[in-house]
């Protein structure tokens, strides 16, 4: 792809274009999780640019945390971790200050069309299939909140066969080559239905934090729309704004 031509009549800067290009090589699985990219060198030659543009592209997406730079060795696609993801993804944080990661356990797990909810938070046509599974999460030996996962059945190919979540990002990004690097969450007080009464075993009325995500991946298109009910009398939602 002749990158240097089409700077010529486009907008957006070359560095630009070469990182989307880039992001549109991981996305279609070319580079999977803990890879090596080809050298600077070889990314120019292949890109028709220079070495500085693919630098200041690789970069880019190193400080976006989806690839990681390793002095001597290369360019690496970024793996999950567990440390990164209870950073990153995962805001409860216990009153006690004692910081674990949550266990899940799964309650249900159900195929069908999506919901006009699910299809406009996915991108998806209404009634697209989708997978949906409902799990609670852990602090402890504490139920901390329950929540239902729904992602399209399209690019989540037999979901049904998994078994465990104990690491739901790891696992995308390992058995379908999805990398999450983005979410957004929409955050509101409800009382607990008799649902979230079951399934977070708290009274019937209660006040709960809702958390409602779509989770992205790296060409920013939706890969998961996630609605958490939460338990806020010994955890609090934290958000570091930097």
């Amino acid at each position: 792809m002749d990158l240097e031509s089409e700077a010529k009549v486009g907008f957006r800067p070359l560095y630009v274009q070469v990182r989307e290009e880039l992001k549109r090589h991981l996305s279609s699985g070319r580079w999977q999780p803990g890879a090596m990219l080809p050298s600077e060198h070889e990314l120019a030659r292949e890109l028709n640019v220079s070495q500085g543009t693919v630098r200041k592209a690789l970069d880019e997406l190193a400080a976006d945390r989806i690839l990681v730079r390793r002095q001597g060795r290369g360019t690496f696609v970024a793996e999950f971790e567990e440390s990164r993801i209870l950073f990153q993804f995962f805001r409860l944080r216990p009153d006690s200050g004692e910081r674990l990661f949550p266990v899940s356990r799964i309650l249900d797990r159900s195929f069908g069309p999506a919901t006009s909810k699910e299809a406009a938070a996915l991108g998806l046509a209404a009634g697209e299939p989708v997978w949906r599974i409902a799990r609670q999460r852990l602090h402890g030996p504490e139920v901390v909140l329950w929540e239902t996962l729904t992602v399209p059945a399209a690019r989540f190919d037999r979901f049904d066969e998994v078994e465990e979540i104990p690491n739901v990002y790891q696992l995308y990004s390992q058995r379908w080559g999805i990398t999450v690097t983005s979410a957004a969450e929409q955050l509101r007080a409800v009382a607990a239905d008799r649902t979230d009464a079951e399934a977070l075993g708290c009274p019937f009325g209660m006040p709960l934090l809702r958390i409602e995500r779509i989770a992205y991946d790296i060409r920013k298109t939706p890969v998961e729309y996630r609605d958490s009910r939460c338990l806020t009398d010994k955890m609090y939602y934290a958000s570091d704004l930097t």
